[in-house]
C-alpha cells in the first residue's frame, strides 16, 4: 500500500503527551453527542453509522499519524452516502426509510463502491504525484543549469571562483541565528 512520506526532522521536538484523562473526556463527550443525536434523529444516525463503516475500518487500519487513508475514504464514502441522507431528510424521515435504504443492495453498492474509489485514490495517487513532482524538479534543474551556462558565458569563469570562495567562507563562518 502506498504511504505518503513522513520524515521526522531532528529540529522538531516530539509532541507533548496529552494531559491525563483527556481521552476519557473526549469519549464521554462523543457518547453524549451521539446519544443526543440519536434522540433527535435516529434514522440519520443509523444510516450514517452503517454507511460509513468503510471509513471506520480505514480509521482503524490506518496506522499513520495523519490518517490520510481515513480522510480519502471518508470523502468518497460520504459522497456516496449523501444522496440517501438527502432522501431521508427531505422525503421520509423514519427508521423504516433508513432500513429500506440499508437493505437495498443497489443503494449499498453505491455507498460502498464510492468508499472503494476512496481506497483506490489513496493507493494510486501518491505514486502519480511523486512522479509528477520528480519530473517538475528535473525540469527545474535543467532550466537552472541552462541559466548557469548563460551566466558563465556572459561573466566568464571568474564567477565560478567567486561562488566557491563564498561557499568556503560560509562553511568556516556559519551565520548566527
Amino acid at each position: 500500500m502506498a504511504m505518503p512520506p513522513n520524515f521526522p526532522t531532528a529540529s522538531e521536538p516530539p509532541p507533548p503527551p496529552p494531559p491525563p484523562g483527556q481521552g476519557l473526556r473526549a469519549l464521554i463527550w462523543g457518547i453524549l453527542l451521539v446519544g443526543a443525536f440519536m434522540l433527535i434523529s435516529l434514522p440519520t444516525v443509523i444510516l450514517v453509522f452503517f454507511g460509513l463503516l468503510p471509513t471506520i475500518v480505514a480509521w482503524i487500519v490506518d496506522r499513520s499519524d495523519k490518517k490520510y487513508a481515513m480522510f480519502c475514504v471518508f470523502g468518497m464514502n460520504f459522497s456516496g452516502l449523501f444522496p440517501f441522507l438527502m432522501d431521508i431528510w427531505f422525503k421520509e424521515h423514519s427508521t423504516d426509510a433508513a432500513m429500506r435504504i440499508l437493505t437495498d443492495v443497489f443503494d449499498l453498492m453505491v455507498i460502498y463502491t464510492a468508499a472503494g474509489f476512496g481506497w483506490m485514490l489513496y493507493i494510486a495517487l501518491p505514486p502519480v504525484i511523486t512522479t509528477f513532482l520528480t519530473v517538475m524538479s528535473e525540469r527545474r534543474v535543467t532550466v537552472l543549469k541552462e541559466n548557469q551556462k548563460t551566466i558563465i558565458e556572459e561573466w566568464g569563469e571568474g564567477v565560478i571562483n567567486v561562488v566557491e570562495t563564498l561557499d568556503k567562507d560560509s562553511m568556516n563562518n556559519p551565520p548566527r541565528i
